[in-house]
C-alpha cells in the first residue's frame, strides 16, 4: 500500500511538471527559432537593399559581406537575378534566407544569408536539459515526501495489523494504539472492544473447567472408594460381580472426564506460539515413554533432523509435548511386542513435518476418515481401553498452532501420524 501511495504521488506530480514545463519549453524554443530567423531575414533585408543602390552602395555591400564572415558565424553571398527568389530554410544544422534585390521594379539580384545553428541547437539542448534535471529533482523530492507521508498515513493501518498477527497467534492481550483519522481510530476502539470480550470470555471458559474438573474428579473418586469398600466387605460372589461391573463403568467415566476436561482445556486455553526446540521436546517425552516401552521390548527410534537438533517450530508451550504423548500412546497400545516405533521429523521450507511410525494392524480409508471425531473409537488405533479422544486433542492443539495433522499408511504395515509444523524464522534447518 506505501509503495501504491508512493507511485500516485510521484505520478501526480510527474503530470504537474509534464502540463506546466513542457509547454514553456516549446514556447521558449519556438521564440529562439523564431528571434533567430527574424535577426537573419534583417540582415539579409538589409544587404539586399544596399545591393539596389548605386556603385556606392555596392561596394559597402562588399565590405559588409566580408565583415559579416568575420563578425558572425555566418556567411552572406550575392545572387545573380535568376537565383533571386525569397526563401527561408532550415535544415542540415545551419538557417539559409535569401532576400531579392529589386530596382525600378525589377529583380537585380539577391542576398543569401547562411546561418549555422549549432549555437541554437546548444541552447536549446541545455533549456530542455535543465528543466529534465529539474523535474527529476523535484520527482525524487516527491517520492521522498510521498515516502513520509504514506508512511504516517498507513501507520495506524500497520498497528492495526499487528494486532491481528498476534491475536492470530494467540495473544490476546494484543491491543492497537487508537491513532490516526477518525476511521481507523473507530477501527481500532471496535476490534480493542472484541478482544476485551473476547478475551473475557476465554478467561470464563478456562475458570469454569478448572471448576469443572475439580468437582467431576472428587465425586467419581469418592464413588470407586465406596466400590471398592463394598468389594473388601462382601463374601457374595454375585455382590462382587456387579461392584466390579460398576467399578469398571466408574473406571471408564474416569476416563472420558479426564478426556473431556483435556479437550475442553486444549480449546479453552489460547496462547502465542513461540520458537521452541524440537529436538529437547521429543527427546523428553520419548524419555518419558521409553521405559513403558522397554517392557514390552518395543524400540523407538529418532531419525532425521530431530536426532540432529536443527528445526525450531512454532507451537503454544505444553502444546508439542501433549501431541507427543497422545500420538505415542496410541503407537505403543497398537504396537506388537518387539516392534519399532519410529519418530521422524523433516523440514520442508517454512514448514516441519513430524512423523510418528508404528508396526500395528494399521486402518482401512474409512477408518482414517473417522479417527479424529470424538469418542470414536478404532481397533486398530486407541485398542480397547482408548477413550476415543486422543486425536480429537491432538488436531485441536497442532490447529490452534497453525499446523494440521493426517493419518496414512505405513510402510509395510501400520500406521504413520503426520503432523506439519510452522518453522521458526529463527530455525537453522
Amino acid at each position: 500500500m506505501i509503495r501504491q501511495l508512493i507511485v500516485s504521488y510521484v505520478l501526480l506530480v510527474a503530470v504537474a511538471l509534464t502540463a506546466f514545463t513542457v509547454p514553456v519549453a516549446f514556447t521558449l524554443t519556438a521564440q529562439l527559432r523564431g528571434d533567430t530567423e527574424q535577426s537573419v531575414r534583417r540582415e539579409a533585408r538589409t544587404m539586399a537593399l544596399l545591393l539596389s543602390g548605386d556603385a556606392a552602395s555596392r561596394a559597402a555591400l562588399d565590405r559588409m559581406v566580408v565583415a559579416y564572415a568575420q563578425e558572425t558565424p555566418g556567411t552572406a553571398e550575392v545572387l545573380p537575378a535568376a537565383q533571386a527568389k525569397t526563401a527561408t530554410h532550415w535544415g542540415d544544422g545551419k538557417l539559409e534566407v535569401t532576400a531579392p534585390a529589386r530596382r525600378d521594379g525589377r529583380t537585380v539580384g539577391a542576398v543569401r544569408i547562411t546561418y549555422p545553428t549549432s549555437d541554437l541547437t546548444r541552447r536549446l539542448v541545455q533549456i530542455w536539459g535543465f528543466r529534465a534535471i529539474l523535474a527529476l529533482a523535484v520527482l525524487a523530492v516527491a517520492a521522498g515526501l510521498g515516502a513520509l507521508v504514506a508512511r504516517r498515513l498507513t501507520r495506524p493501518l500497520r498497528q492495526l495489523n499487528d494486532m491481528a498477527s498476534k491475536f492470530s497467534d494467540g495473544d490476546l492481550t494484543a491491543r492497537s494504539p487508537v491513532t490516526g483519522p477518525h476511521e481507523t481510530q473507530t477501527l481500532a476502539r471496535t476490534l480493542n472492544q472484541g478482544a476485551e470480550r473476547l478475551d473475557t470470555l476465554i478467561a470464563s471458559q478456562s475458570i469454569f473447567v478448572a471448576d469443572a474438573s475439580h468437582q467431576l474428579r472428587t465425586p467419581l473418586t469418592a464413588l470407586r472408594l465406596s466400590l471398592d469398600n463394598i468389594a473388601d466387605g462382601t463374601d457374595d460372589e454375585f455382590v462382587r460381580e456387579d461392584v466390579e461391573q460398576a467399578t469398571a463403568e466408574v473406571v471408564r467415566m474416569s476416563r472420558l472426564v479426564n478426556g473431556l476436561l483435556v479437550l475442553a482445556r486444549a480449546e479453552a486455553k489460547v496462547t502465542a506460539a513461540e520458537p521452541l526446540p524440537l529436538k529437547e521436546i521429543v527427546a523428553e517425552r520419548l524419555s518419558v515413554w521409553r521405559p513403558a516401552a522397554d517392557e514390552r521390548g518395543v524400540h523407538i527410534a529418532l531419525r532425521g533432523e530431530v536426532a540432529d537438533g536443527r528445526p525450531l517450530v512454532l507451537a503454544s508451550p505444553g502444546h508439542l509435548e501433549q501431541v507427543l504423548d497422545n500420538v505415542l500412546s496410541n503407537a505403543l497400545e497398537v504396537s506388537p511386542d518387539g516392534a519399532t516405533i519410529t519418530v521422524r521429523a523433516q523440514s520442508r521450507g517454512d514448514e516441519v513435518e513430524l512423523t510418528v511410525v508404528d508396526e500395528g494392524p494399521g486402518m482401512s480409508d474409512a477408518e482414517k476418515s473417522r479417527a479424529f471425531d470424538r469418542f470414536w473409537r478404532g481397533q486398530g488405533l486407541t485398542g480397547r481401553t482408548g477413550s476415543g479422544l486422543g486425536l480429537a486433542v491432538v488436531r485441536q492443539l497442532v490447529t490452534d498452532d497453525g499446523g494440521t495433522v493426517a493419518l496414512r499408511d505405513a510402510p509395510g504395515s501400520g500406521l504413520s501420524v503426520v503432523i506439519t509444523l510452522r518453522a521458526s524464522p529463527r530455525s537453522g534447518g
